[in-house]
């Protein structure tokens, strides 16, 4: 199967392009192209300018963005299958965040002008793109919430599910990437981590977390 092939069949998954018919999936993917990253190597950097939409063929993508002060907040995990720089690829604005591949990772890339000339001959992608934003938009109140009412057992709880989801049972991240992405100290993410290894939930290595009864994690995942 051909990299523009494989790319079809990502946009024809996601919701943001499914319906739209295969004529129109195929259009878009002929207009990528990849690009490869090293880990640890950035995409962009906050403040450059929002030029793209990328898919990620394989790897991991962190979304994160930061204080003068030097304080990080980890705002997304992508993985293989995401797409992201919707907003981006739209107004044409400066990049909000920082894009850092989280491993050796392999992106579709569709630059602005070229998906914008297709936009225009396909009025339906723009309201489909309408509908991601405002889920967009839920998706950050929800994350607000979040960090707001809710303890960090819960909080981290949920988001270990949630990389699990998309990553598998061994999730490559660090205690201090992962206190970013909960807001929380890493020493507070250690303390309920050997909780949770005591109990047989997990096992805790560098660098990586191995999930072993995630049904109880869920349930962690719905208290409050």
């Amino acid at each position: 199967m051909s990299k523009q092939s494989e790319f079809a069949v990502l946009l024809g998954l996601n919701p943001l392009f499914s319906g739209l018919g295969s004529d129109s999936i195929n259009k878009i993917a002929a207009l990528c192209h990849t690009r490869y990253l090293a880990t640890g190597e950035f995409l962009f950097q906050k403040g450059d300018s929002g030029d793209a939409l990328f898919g990620i063929r394989r790897g991991q993508i962190r979304i994160e963005t930061g204080s003068a002060a030097g304080g990080r907040v980890t705002m997304n995990v992508l993985g293989a299958g995401d797409l992201f720089g919707e907003i981006a690829v739209l107004d044409g604005q400066n990049r909000t965040a920082d894009a850092t591949a989280g491993e050796p990772s392999e992106l579709f890339v569709v630059r602005r002008n070229d998906f914008l000339a297709f936009l225009e001959s396909e009025p339906r992608v723009a309201v489909k793109l309408i509908a991601l934003l405002c889920q967009r938009i839920r998706w950050a109140s929800g994350r607000f919430e979040e960090a707001v009412l809710l303890p960090l057992k819960v909080r981290l709880a949920r988001r270990l599910c949630g990389l699990a989801s998309d990553f598998g049972s061994e999730i490559h991240i660090s205690q201090e990437q992962l206190g970013i992405y909960v807001g929380a100290a890493r020493e507070s993410v250690n303390r309920q981590l050997q909780q949770w290894r005591q109990q047989g939930i997990l096992e805790i290595h560098r660098g990586r977390i191995l999930l072993l009864n995630a049904s109880r994690l869920r349930a962690a995942a719905r208290e409050n």
